[in-house]
């Protein structure tokens, strides 16, 4: 099974991590494309550049460097992947990879790193759970004790 895993380093993302490394444990087959979507550049950030291509390559560079962890992670589980990072809107851009790589599940953290893009737009995994065409799964972080561990 062809998994989709968005990550954006927040610690929700690290939680959607684990559950694919404990399905794979657990005995299912899968590969993942490990996903990581970079916020197109503002004006601002085009003026003074002067060169789009700076920007794109400093938005990669941000992109793989947050998938660092993951890919971590992944390789510690022995678990085969592929990474991709692109810029855009999340939500259709990480639609576009899911289709692109032809994936069969989506696994993402409950919330991400954008608290403020969350709350003016919705969230990318209410998007992705309305658009995506193919299962997705939403992780929560486990529940804490009463003593506040987890």
């Amino acid at each position: 099974m062809k998994i989709l895993l968005p990550f954006d380093g927040s610690d929700y993302a690290r939680h959607a991590v684990e559950s694919v490394i404990t399905m794979a444990k657990e005995g299912l087959s899968i590969d993942v494309v490990l996903a990581n979507v970079q916020e197109a550049a503002n004006l601002y950030e085009l003026v003074v550049a002067h060169d789009p291509q700076v920007i794109e390559k400093v938005s990669q560079a941000a992109g793989y460097h947050l998938l660092k962890p993951a890919q971590d992670m992944l390789k510690k589980a022995g678990i085969a992947f592929e990474s991709e990072v692109r810029s855009g809107d999340p939500a259709n851009t990480l639609i576009d990879i899911l289709h692109s790589y032809s994936c069969q599940l989506v696994v993402m953290g409950a919330t991400g790193a954008s608290t403020l893009r969350r709350a003016m737009l919705g969230s990318v995994s209410n998007e992705l759970l309305h658009s995506a065409g193919v299962p997705v799964m939403i992780v929560k972080p486990p529940l804490e004790d009463d003593d506040g561990s987890a």
